[in-house]
């Protein structure tokens, strides 16, 4: 392979990455790879004397990286809000991201017996997260659901929850049929696994 295929394939890898970043749902995600495809075009960009391509690729990376340090310091937001298990606004939400929950918690189902609590998670008014679950009512809580909707997971929506969590008599949480894709989530966000089980004092 001489040297020159080589160059064109770092041009192709970079507008690929450019591409695959506005496929991601979350807008940190996404500005941290289309960044990273960005550095790789201007590098190209400079080995093929593009000057006027470079500086423009480098204007986005700085600008995607201006972006990433607002929503990183400006926290989001949120509040909570306890729902019935047999709301209706809890239906809508459950059966308008019902495909996205289903890939995400393969097993889940809301008929399954013993869901006493639900809660919700809004961002000015947009729904961000739903948990359900059994409270037992002696300071631990069962969870059942635990989703976040696309744009936003980045682990706030939980972070947040669980904090509120615990000012509403809930001293843990357990996780006992966390499906593995949700397994590496569940570790950022504090949770150990015991006897097969992840679990998380608040």
């Amino acid at each position: 392979m001489n040297t020159h295929m080589l160059v064109e394939l770092v041009g192709y890898f970079a507008s690929l990455l450019v591409l695959i970043s506005f496929l991601m749902t979350s807008v940190i995600r996404l500005r941290i790879v289309d960044s990273i495809g960005a550095l790789i075009f201007a590098i190209y960009a400079v080995i093929i004397r593009s000057y006027p391509t470079a500086l423009m690729n480098l204007a986005l990376v700085g600008i995607n990286m201006y972006y990433l340090y607002k929503l990183i310091k400006s926290p989001r937001q949120y509040a909570v809000i306890t729902e019935e298990p047999g709301s209706a606004s809890l239906a809508y939400f459950l059966n308008y991201y019902g495909a996205d929950i289903k890939k995400c918690f393969p097993d889940f189902a809301f008929e399954k017996a013993g869901i006493n609590a639900a809660y919700m998670v809004v961002h000015d008014t947009v729904p961000a997260g739903i948990l359900l679950g059994q409270d037992h009512k002696d300071g631990n809580f069962e969870i059942f659901l635990d989703y976040a909707t696309p744009q936003y997971r980045d682990c706030s929506v939980g972070e947040y929850l669980y904090a509120e969590l615990s000012g509403k008599g809930i001293a843990r949480i357990s996780f006992p049929d966390a499906p593995v894709r949700h397994e590496e989530y569940l570790k950022k966000t504090g949770f150990v696994k015991e006897d097969g089980v992840y679990g998380k004092r608040l």
